[in-house]
């Protein structure tokens, strides 16, 4: 009878809702969420990659979907026989903005300098070179160096004078990069650096600039990626890059997708190892302030 009484009451019995897992949650939450706080332990490499992968496949099913959707007849085949051209065009332009790249962080910490400098010609010469180039477009700068400034100097090599002017060009941007760097830099460092006795070069060697350079590092990797761009533009000048190529490719065969996709990957190989390198560079020399 008790057993009988004890299985009644335990049929009988409302049965309370099974409790929610948070745990599960919880760990479920670590694979798609970032951590709240420095603090806590940071992502792992199969969690990055896991994110990876799903915003990946997204950007490539919207890809995906509208070329599926596109009444377009591809004709590679055609556009095939013009590899070598590709190629070509393409280690141009690899020469073409190495020079420029480096030209450029030059001419860019050359005039940052000089718009401190205490000689007030030259800073306000500084000034007219920046407002001027980071004013007007670089179609117009290009068509200028070209067949006004270089035809007075007698340079007749379109190459040197596409390199000179992309170089002009991204130094003026690379210029003001560097000085807000370099005025971010507090003046009791400066004071402090005055009074141990510190000189000049040795207070940008060693207070100004090592600071400097984690503040440009983001906006100087996009400089340099636009400059990479921006190369294109040379092909008004008749410079055999890869956007000039690109362009007598599709004028042959008339396959413009076919022609102008391998230049955007062309391109994305050239500017995509810039931005991870400066990412890099940028976790190398971070410090808490």
């Amino acid at each position: 009878m008790v057993g009988e009484g004890a299985d009644h009451c335990t049929r009988g019995r409302v049965r309370s809702p099974p409790q929610l897992n948070t745990n599960g949650l919880v760990n479920l939450s670590r694979l798609f969420l970032a951590p709240s706080s420095s603090a806590q332990a940071p992502v792992s490499w199969p969690v990055r990659l896991l994110n990876f992968f799903i915003a990946f496949l997204l950007v490539g099913f919207v890809f995906y979907f509208s070329f599926h959707q596109l009444d377009y007849h591809w004709n590679w085949a055609s556009v095939y026989r013009y590899r070598q051209k590709f190629i070509q065009g393409w280690l141009m332009t690899i020469l073409i903005c190495l020079a420029s790249l480096g030209l450029s962080s030059l001419i860019g910490l050359f005039f940052a300098l000089t718009q401190r400098s205490r000689w007030l010609p030259l800073r306000y010469f500084s000034r007219i070179y920046i407002e001027v180039v980071r004013g007007t477009p670089l179609l117009v700068q290009i068509l200028i160096f070209f067949y006004v400034v270089a035809d007075a100097f007698h340079v007749e090599n379109r190459y040197l004078v596409g390199v000179l002017t992309l170089a002009f060009f991204s130094g003026a941007y690379i210029s003001e990069i560097i000085r807000a760097g370099i005025e971010s830099v507090g003046n009791s460092q400066l004071e402090s650096a005055k009074a141990i006795g510190l000189t000049r070069a040795q207070t940008y060697r060693y207070i100004i600039f090592p600071q400097t350079l984690r503040q440009i590092l983001p906006p100087l990797a996009g400089q340099f990626v636009s400059l990479i761009k921006d190369s294109s533009l040379l092909s008004i000048i008749s410079i055999s890059e890869f956007t000039l190529n690109a362009r007598e490719v599709n004028s042959n065969t008339f396959s413009t997708l076919e022609s102008y996709i391998p230049l955007a990957i062309g391109y994305l190989v050239l500017t995509l190892p810039i931005s991870l390198w400066t990412r890099s560079l940028e976790r190398r020399h971070k410090f808490e302030t």
